[in-house]
């Protein structure tokens, strides 16, 4: 059984609380709060409106991810993937959709939009050095490992 942290939230939408679908799932969905449905072009994105607001706990966060379903099923996703929402923000949750599609697609009232993951995080501190350790990998990046 996962561990359990209790995270305040104020709900100013219509809609139902985020909530796991499952009992094996890290994210839970998020929706949009919507006067209107908003049409998004393609390669269109739009800062939607949850009309939630959280105080998260310090020394965690909680990251706002694309739904797989939406990017599949209608070419949406998510910028700034996986979004931060940091423990001191205290704003309303927003998302930030685009239309990868060729095609406009409807966001409705109360459409899930993102999924929202509650994740634990810690604090760098840097230790100024003139060396670093090497490792077999060492500078090979971007690609290094080859095509198979």
């Amino acid at each position: 059984m996962p561990a359990t942290l209790t995270v305040k939230i104020i709900n100013q939408s219509n809609n139902p609380l985020p909530a796991y679908a499952t009992p094996g799932a890290s994210g839970m969905d998020i929706r949009a709060f919507l006067s209107s449905p908003v049409i998004l072009q393609p390669m269109e994105r739009s800062l939607i409106p949850t009309g939630l607001f959280v105080e998260i706990p310090g020394g965690y966060e909680i990251q706002v991810r694309p739904r797989s379903g939406l990017a599949i099923k209608q070419g949406i996703t998510c910028l700034n993937t996986p979004g931060t929402i940091d423990s001191d923000y205290r704003g309303e949750i927003k998302v930030i959709l685009i239309n990868l599609s060729n095609e406009p697609q409807p966001i409705q009232p109360g459409d899930r939009i993102a999924q929202i993951i509650v994740q634990r995080v810690e604090q760098a501190q840097w230790e100024t050095a003139e060396t670093i350790s090497v490792t077999s990998r060492n500078e090979g990046g971007f690609g290094h490992t080859g095509k198979n």
